[in-house]
């Protein structure tokens, strides 16, 4: 089961750059608009997470400053689905991260 969560936990990094993308790409907007947010938006994520969230971040973050990156990190990416309208995946995405990173904590992964 633990083995599993690893995989669920960098589903869901991957989830919210879609997420992201998918809410640049549906934005009512003329299209350069559209795709400067929906190429940039997920861009803007990588280069977050590369600051402050993968093993080999320049900014570690621990402890509170990790749990409020993750999760505003996270929180994007539901924000999104729900800006983009598709709200059902926005909350079903939620759950997911909620019960997800509980069992990382958990089980210390």
């Amino acid at each position: 089961m633990k083995p599993a969560n690893l995989g669920v936990l960098f589903l869901i990094e991957l989830g919210a750059l879609v997420a992201v993308a998918y809410w640049g790409f549906t934005l009512d907007a003329p299209s350069p608009v559209t795709w400067l947010a929906g190429l940039g938006a997920p861009a803007v994520l990588i280069a977050l997470w590369a600051l402050f969230g993968s093993q080999k971040a320049r900014f570690k973050t621990r402890g509170a400053g990790r749990a409020l990156f993750e999760t505003a990190w996270f929180g994007a990416g539901v924000a999104a689905l729900f800006a983009a309208g598709a709200w059902p995946w926005a909350v079903a995405f939620a759950a997911l991260c909620v019960v997800s990173k509980t069992l990382a904590v958990v089980w210390g992964q």
